[in-house]
């Protein structure tokens, strides 16, 4: 049994990290931008709409082994995460935070 765990999570970060770096913005979120199933995850979507950038998303939902990976992935214990060019933005309060103070235009210009 200890395998399958293993392998579903070496199989999550694979996936993971095929997400983070075929996409030039990317949101692991719990839901879908259409549907956030969390007020975070919401919060961060609304962000992003503000931008009008296009990005892809995961739902962390749909697999434990995305939803626990991710955390290890980026070493951070919550969701929604957010990732621009291949690197790990941050979470909600982060992410809302640069958005007012105006760094996440910068970090999402030149998309």
């Amino acid at each position: 049994m200890g395998k399958d765990i293993t392998m579903g999570e070496q199989e999550a970060l694979a996936t993971i990290k095929n997400d983070v770096e075929n996409n030039k913005v990317f949101l692991f979120m719990k839901g879908t931008p259409e549907s956030p199933q969390c007020g975070f995850s919401a919060q961060v979507v609304q962000v992003l709409k503000n931008y009008g950038v296009p990005y892809g998303s995961r739902n962390v939902l749909d697999d434990w082994d995305i939803r626990e990976g991710i955390k290890k992935f980026a070493n951070w214990p919550t969701i929604p995460q957010l990732y621009v060019k291949g690197k790990f933005v941050g979470g909600c309060d982060i992410v809302s935070e640069m958005h007012r103070k105006g760094q996440l235009a910068e970090v999402l210009k030149d998309l």
